[in-house]
């Protein structure tokens, strides 16, 4: 399947399409679209930004256009999220693609108004988009009716399970119809994720475009080593100030270090903004739709920015903090290098990252490029770079005389 002429859509699908400037699908459109227009489960992974929502979005309107409701009030499809931003992702999608439909669609995600969403429940839906957690509230009140889902889609489904939602997804699938159609899409199919799809997939189709090992092959990764939170600060001051980083988006460990290092580059006339799940919806919804504007050049995340974050405009991604789970290192470099641009990824890793990094090594199979600022050079000793790919020894291990060798 090179075109999407041949796969057979609706009129009004082809249309959305061309007004889309989509010209030919993506591998992972190619392979799962025509297996889910057959009714087939699908268990699916593919690295970020390869059109993935598409993927599940397309086939879903054009059973919505060629089959009938089963009767009830509620969703025919039922899309579910990890986060807030990711479920905007997958509305702007279905806006888009739906242009020339009419379709009825909604959503149901935490952080907004309960009235709006309960007169939404009310009406009859084609397509719902929701956060586990706000669903799990609605259902809890009985405001959801099932009887007319055909579709349950499960969208960055290893996210999901990051953040503890096991226990709502099994509720939530166990609420379903049994006779229903089931896709996952991961980053992986890895670990808890195979045990969820073999109690909630029927004999899935496996679709597998990426592993931990991707090379991200658009995106040019350095490290910077650091001898602490000052240093790292100069390093970073150093990369904003050149003209070749057009948006980027840096990433802290916590809540208080977006705000505090935002508030930082803010002083210092940087045009900067944070991003983190304790702003509330309005403010992040601000925030996002200046950043894909071009309107806001930098923006300080925490990982609730690592996925569903679709910005074609960002130059470079800087871990000013390493992530503590080594996964997530993939997902927030994937925000950079989209649509066929290419990207550059930044870490600056101080002596107590150096776990974190070797971590990062090993999940990847790859040694990062190590990368040196005339003048911003680092003074601390640094580790053995080049040992056997093995990355750095975790900080504060005594070495140890056995015989003649010496361990780490």
């Amino acid at each position: 399947m090179d075109s999407f002429d041949k796969i057979g859509l609706a009129d009004q699908l082809n249309q959305a399409l061309t007004a889309c400037r989509f010209q030919k699908p993506t591998p992972v459109q190619r392979d799962s679209i025509p297996v889910i227009l057959q009714g087939r489960d699908v268990l699916a992974s593919a690295k970020t930004g390869t059109g993935k929502t598409a993927s599940f979005v397309l086939p879903a309107m054009q059973q919505l256009l060629t089959g009938s409701r089963r009767g009830g009030k509620g969703p025919r499809v039922l899309i579910l999220t990890p986060t807030r931003e990711l479920a905007s992702q997958v509305n702007a999608h279905i806006r888009d693609l739906g242009k020339y439909c009419r379709f009825t669609c909604g959503s149901v995600i935490g952080g907004m108004p309960y009235p709006p969403q309960i007169r939404l429940l009310q009406k009859k839906l084609d397509i719902l988009v929701a956060t586990p957690g706000r669903l799990m509230d609605h259902m809890e009140n009985r405001r959801l009716d099932y009887s007319s889902l055909e579709i349950f889609v499960l969208d960055e489904a290893d996210r999901m399970l990051d953040l503890g939602f096991i226990n709502a997804i099994t509720t939530i699938a166990s609420s379903l119809p049994k006779k229903r159609q089931t896709l996952l899409f991961s980053a992986t199919l890895e670990g808890k994720i195979t045990v969820i799809a073999d109690d909630l997939l029927r004999d899935p189709v496996r679709i597998q475009l990426t592993s931990n090992q991707n090379k991200h092959e658009l995106i040019r990764q350095r490290v910077h080593h650091a001898d602490d939170f000052l240093h790292k600060h100069r390093l970073l001051n150093s990369y904003l100030n050149e003209s070749e980083v057009t948006q980027a988006l840096i990433f802290t460990a916590t809540k208080r270090g977006a705000d505090r290092l935002s508030s930082l580059l803010m002083a210092q006339g940087h045009d900067t903004a944070p991003m983190h799940g304790d702003l509330p919806q309005n403010k992040r919804k601000k925030t996002m739709d200046r950043m894909k504007k071009g309107n806001l050049r930098i923006l300080v995340a925490t990982d609730v920015a690592a996925r569903g974050l679709d910005i074609k405009g960002i130059s470079h991604v800087i871990n000013f903090d390493l992530p503590s789970v080594a996964e997530d290192y993939i997902h927030r470099i994937g925000r950079t290098g989209r649509a066929g641009e290419n990207g550059i990824a930044v870490s600056l890793v101080t002596p107590d990252d150096w776990g974190k990094l070797r971590d990062i090594e090993r999940l990847t199979g790859r040694t990062v490029e190590r990368s040196v600022i005339p003048g911003l050079e680092p003074v601390k000793a640094v580790p053995n770079l080049k040992q056997a790919g093995r990355g750095a020894p975790p900080p504060n291990r005594r070495r140890r005389r056995s015989g003649s060798r010496m361990r780490f």
